[in-house]
């Protein structure tokens, strides 16, 4: 299909066993309101939450994956506001289960707090800019301030010496800010930059989202930023990966206008890149690689898929991640319509939180990607 390469089965890492990444939802609970948000974060914890000493179960749970154990992530609504979160860091190192914060951009994120993070063991904390201007960050963010916040937050976190990746939602509203978000971060010496995708869920059910077209534009980009010594990677944009081998077998072969302005808007900036592209050949999809668990204990394949597979009340994770039949599915790519027989399904497999969210299947197609949208094919 597409282009007569075969597909690559068993070519990258293989996470049958364990996945790369935990994602704990450590609360619902965060000050900010932001229109996306996939949690739907409200200012209270709702009730139900793991406790602490479930929370520490929780942790010796992803210790028992074995060694290396997967790094968790702990994210929200915003973790800062867990009093416990100091509790449950130390005991994750104690366990040597590596960590990394996501905590949302409020004034608790002060100079002493990012130090108390790293003094824990945290091995870096993520941090989100939306928009160039703070007229665009702040509108999405739903905070007046939040553009600044969050500048003085990378600020500190870079003077504190902890690693700090940068985070940001890319929707119509702000796609054509894609090339001066990243002279942005660059400028402040960011060394990862991870581009999220919009997948309708939560309050991101009422944003405007990209199409297949404009997808296709984003990635192109980001495979021209990623040739500018930053580490580029994307969340629920696993098609970036067709991109960066098209691109390297046939070069520019995408000509949106867009896409143009934004490669026009780089290379004014920056000039032509001469580095090697850091998009990886294979990564990770929802319950291949990365395992979810919700605030209040569900285990989801990912964040944006919120397809229960137990509670880790009851159900042990490992066992969950090894066995379950739909993510057995998933790291097998057994998928319908235009997913299933592409050519590029193991590297990259479309999101399974967009198919989810869109037909209710997690093993049907990702309406976002070229491929796999018909209404697109023939415009390349």
């Amino acid at each position: 299909m597409h282009d007569g390469h075969k597909p690559q089965a068993g070519n990258g890492p293989d996470f049958s066993a364990k996945p790369v990444l935990v994602f704990w939802e450590t609360t619902r609970a965060c000050s900010l309101s932001c229109r996306h948000c996939r949690a739907s974060a409200i200012p209270e914890p709702l009730p139900g939450e793991l406790t602490t000493s479930e929370g520490r179960r929780l942790i010796e749970q992803v210790a028992a994956f074995g060694n290396p154990p997967p790094v968790m992530i702990l994210t929200g609504g915003d973790p800062m506001l867990r009093r416990d979160l100091p509790e449950l860091m130390q005991y994750a190192h104690s366990l040597g289960v590596r960590f990394a914060v996501s905590p949302a951009a409020t004034d608790r994120l002060t100079s002493g707090a990012i130090s108390g993070l790293k003094e824990a063991g945290a091995t870096s904390i993520s941090v989100s800019l939306d928009g160039s201007s703070k007229e665009m960050h702040d509108k999405i963010r739903g905070t007046e301030g939040a553009f600044e916040r969050t500048l003085r937050i990378i600020s500190s976190a870079i003077s504190a010496g902890l690693e700090i990746q940068v985070n940001t939602t890319v929707m119509k509203d702000n796609l054509s800010q894609l090339a001066d978000i990243f002279l942005i971060i660059k400028g402040l010496g960011i060394k990862v930059w991870e581009v999220f995708f919009l997948v309708r869920v939560g309050r991101g059910t009422g944003v405007a989202d990209l199409d297949p077209s404009e997808c296709e534009s984003a990635c192109n980009f980001l495979y021209d930023a990623s040739m500018h010594g930053m580490v580029v990677r994307t969340v629920e944009a696993p098609f970036i990966r067709r991109v960066a081998r098209t691109r390297k077998e046939k070069g520019d072969y995408w000509k949106a206008p867009e896409y143009l302005e934004l490669h026009s808007r780089l290379v004014a900036s920056c000039g032509q890149a001469h580095a090697a592209p850091t998009i990886s050949p294979r990564g990770t999809l929802d319950g291949d690689g990365i395992i979810f668990v919700s605030y209040e204990g569900t285990i989801y394949p990912g964040g944006f898929l919120p397809m229960g597979l137990g509670n880790v009340r009851s159900a042990d994770i490992v066992k969950t991640y090894r066995e379950d039949d739909t993510l057995k599915s998933i790291r097998s790519r057994s998928f319908e319509g235009p997913c299933g027989s592409c050519d590029f399904r193991y590297a990259c497999g479309g999101s399974r939180s967009r198919a989810y969210a869109s037909t209710g299947n997690p093993l049907s197609s990702d309406p976002a990607c070229l491929f796999g949208n018909t209404m697109y094919l023939g415009r390349e």
